[in-house]
């Protein structure tokens, strides 16, 4: 893609979500999910030298933002859409939220799961009520089988991400916090495949408009910040990274567009990074964060990112560990922040 091709896509009709999306969102969520709450920390504050709100989605039902967006989905189904039944493909949030969202809605569910997804997500997934069908990421395209099954079971396909009820959905999340907090300098939100993103930056553009929104990534999963920089839609395949609700293989046909036009920056952090960052907010904040979870804080916390004496908006995206494994991921983190030494301070956001 061209830049000149890059320009007439963010200006053409696949900007296709719009701030009164987000606003019949919200009052199609109210009273089924949470408004979760905003922390705050003077330990943070000291830190970053700005005042930090802390947005924690892990409170939301089913442990993370995704049910917002599996929600207002279902929720817009005919009554013949809903008797065929939903298929979504997901690494775990989307799955366990499509699940109560099909539950609640009396929508039966199918969900394509990746086999190594964490245990926690399978389990809760199923619980739900949902059909879980596994495969092995490095033989199988999870929209492949997800299209498959929907063709052969005439179900309505429900992506994780690329889908305007989906994105509309998860906007709701910076509403509310800019609602309750007022308006912001800055907005720093996880990215996989950017749904969460640009739900929260058009909230943002309408609700804040100085306010600049920045994705943050994992370094090995970097497919948005290149595609942010080069106007060229990348990817990257099955990639290693701790922060599993990450390992999207690129932005999507609708989130692309819509990070491009709404996102003043994407930046990038490291593994260890990550685990120092959940360390620190089980730590101080006392809150249950899964390594997708810190992406944002992390930006913040190691000085990626740095805007003195602002009001930063940090999302904490989900809380969903596999508490079997929390032992080995403090046991990590702890060994990196001892192991961790001082970096330069990131220049300063103009």
């Amino acid at each position: 893609m061209t830049d000149s091709e890059a320009s007439q896509l963010v200006t053409s009709p696949l900007l296709s979500v719009a701030y009164s999306d987000i606003e019949t969102a919200a009052s199609r969520l109210k009273g089924y999910a949470h408004r979760t709450p905003v922390f705050t920390s003077t330990t943070v504050d000291l830190r970053v030298g700005s005042q930090v709100f802390f947005k924690c989605e892990n409170f939301q039902r089913t442990g993370s933002f995704k049910f917002r967006g599996a929600y207002n989905a279902l929720a817009q189904l005919s009554p013949e859409q809903r008797q065929r039944g939903v298929i979504a493909y997901s690494s775990g949030n989307h799955a366990q939220a499509i699940a109560l969202a099909g539950r609640l809605l009396n929508i039966p569910a199918t969900i394509v799961m990746p086999a190594d997804a964490p245990a926690v997500k399978q389990s809760a997934t199923r619980d739900y009520g949902a059909e879980v069908f596994l495969y092995d990421r490095e033989t199988t395209n999870r929209e492949d089988l997800g299209k498959t099954l929907a063709d052969e079971r005439g179900l309505i396909l429900i992506p994780p991400y690329d889908y305007p009820p989906v994105i509309a959905g998860q906007g709701t999340a910076a509403k509310e916090l800019i609602d309750e907090v007022g308006e912001l300098d800055l907005l720093l939100v996880c990215c996989g495949g950017g749904g969460l993103l640009s739900g929260c930056a058009i909230a943002a553009h309408t609700l804040s408009p100085r306010c600049q929104v920045v994705g943050v990534e994992p370094k090995r999963a970097d497919d948005a910040t290149r595609s942010f920089y080069s106007k060229t839609l990348q990817t990257v395949h099955n990639p290693d990274t701790i922060a599993d609700g990450a390992r999207t293989a690129c932005l999507g046909v609708y989130t692309f567009p819509l990070v491009l036009h709404y996102v003043a920056d994407m930046v990038t952090v490291s593994e260890a990074a990550i685990l120092r960052s959940m360390f620190f907010l089980w730590e101080r904040l006392k809150i249950v964060v899964e390594p997708t979870g810190a992406l944002a804080a992390a930006a913040l916390l190691e000085g990626v990112l740095r805007l003195p004496n602002a009001r930063i908006g940090v999302i904490i995206s989900g809380g969903n560990v596999d508490l079997k494994q929390v032992g080995k991921l403090l046991s990590k983190a702890s060994q990196s922040k001892k192991a961790a030494t001082k970096k330069p301070l990131a220049p300063e956001l103009s």
